[in-house]
């Protein structure tokens, strides 16, 4: 009895040429995903670090505010915050997609409000950003802002705190909330 078994080369070569590229489409969004997160979390943690030390490290009188403060602290602030993201490192400046980072202090009578703005860079997806913004989202909003950021504008990720003042405690009464 002689049995042969005929061997299907072709069939698996053939199914790895149709679906590669749909799996390396699924992997840059997750990758694309995952640093989106990645910065998102990095900036909660700039923003607490900011907001901490210009609560403890700022001054009440006026001299010392226009001075020390806006001189020194600011910026010094300011570059450890870069440094916490990612700026200072390239490889994290471009796995996060970073474009700039704005740090803005305004101080209140009670409260010191903290926004962080970092803005990330389009990815832009060759194959994805060949085809018209219309015909793709056809007039739907979450479709076009996607396609903002994928192809177009890339995207602006802000992180506010709050400080209160250091000389007294403060009740713990957010001011939106007043």
């Amino acid at each position: 009895m002689n049995i042969r078994f005929f061997s299907r080369r072709g069939q698996a070569t053939t199914e790895m040429v149709l679906l590669f590229p749909v799996l390396v489409v699924f992997v840059l969004f997750i990758i694309k995903i995952f640093g989106l997160l990645v910065l998102n979390q990095k900036m909660q943690i700039a923003g607490t670090y900011a907001a901490r030390r210009y609560q403890l490290q700022s001054h009440v009188t006026e001299y010392y505010q226009r001075g020390w403060d806006r001189r020194y602290l600011r910026k010094d602030v300011q570059r450890k915050v870069e440094e916490i993201i990612g700026f200072n490192n390239p490889g994290t400046r471009q796995f996060l997609s970073l474009n700039s980072f704005k740090l803005d202090i305004n101080d209140d009578d009670n409260w010191t409000k903290i926004t962080l703005t970092a803005n990330i860079k389009a990815p832009r997806i060759r194959f994805l950003c060949n085809y018209d913004k219309d015909k793709v989202c056809d007039r739907d909003r979450y479709c076009l802002r996607g396609y903002s950021f994928l192809c177009e504008d890339g995207a602006k990720v802000e992180v506010i705190k709050y400080a209160g003042k250091n000389e007294r405690p403060a009740p713990y009464a957010r001011p939106e909330n007043r």
